[in-house]
């Protein structure tokens, strides 16, 4: 009862426009396929990611052209994100916004993108790819559907996305700043300030802006201290 549940409420979205019942007609090839996709959902609801993954590609390999391919493709890309198979999960979800660009799955389809890139971020002392990868699909996610509910969910992690790029460039100032490169430090502070909206490290970014000024401001003092006259 549960899986013919849940294939009830994700098969009308996948399938708008399309009559929902003439998925149930009756033929050994559709039970088949019908079978194949029970078997997903119940691997899948009970986090069996790899047997569900290995049922829905025999759905769409076999029965290519069933109207439950549509889930088939969708749930592929679901169960390698849950796999943390993020590069395979990415292509699946991309394969199925390009097959199918006005399902009304597609804003689902875009935030999951962007989560793949999101579960990759590291540390902000590391390399900040994906955290930049992650803010670009959400932020198109936002700019195209900005009513959707997953749009909302994004704004958040669109935040955490400029936190981590704000601490990043913060770190870097503070390694330059640390070494005595002060100019270098004072350039990676101030853009903290004028790339990022305030996230959380705009006062740490200030007092380090002041700090630097100082520092290259006594070192200009002792500059022009060692000047001998000239007669």
């Amino acid at each position: 009862m549960k899986r013919l549940i849940m294939l009830c409420l994700i098969i009308p979205l996948l399938c708008s426009g399309c009559a929902f019942f003439d998925l149930f007609w009756e033929g050994e090839d559709d039970e088949t396929a019908q079978t194949l996709a029970w078997d997903g959902i119940d691997d899948y609801e009970s986090g069996d990611f790899e047997g569900a993954k290995e049922a829905f590609e025999k759905l769409k390999d076999w029965y290519p052209y069933s109207e439950y391919a549509k889930l088939a493709e969708l749930k592929i890309a679901d169960a390698n994100y849950r796999l943390g198979n993020y590069e395979e999960a990415i292509f699946a979800y991309e394969e199925f916004e390009s097959l199918h660009p006005r399902n009304e799955a597609i804003p689902y389809v875009v935030y999951q993108i962007g989560m793949c890139h999101y579960e990759q971020i590291d540390t902000p002392d590391r390399d900040q790819v994906s955290t930049r990868k992650a803010l670009d699909v959400f932020g198109r996610l936002v700019r195209d559907y900005p009513n959707d509910l997953y749009a909302v969910k994004a704004q958040e992690n669109i935040n955490a996305c400029l936190r981590s790029l704000a601490e990043s460039e913060l770190r870097i100032g503070l390694f330059y700043y640390d070494n005595g490169h002060y100019k270098a430090a004072l350039r990676r502070f101030k853009n903290v300030l004028s790339r990022y909206p305030d996230v959380g490290v705009h006062q740490t970014a200030l007092r380090h802006i002041a700090m630097a000024e100082a520092a290259l401001a006594e070192i200009s003092r002792a500059d022009s201290s060692s000047i001998l006259p000239f007669f």
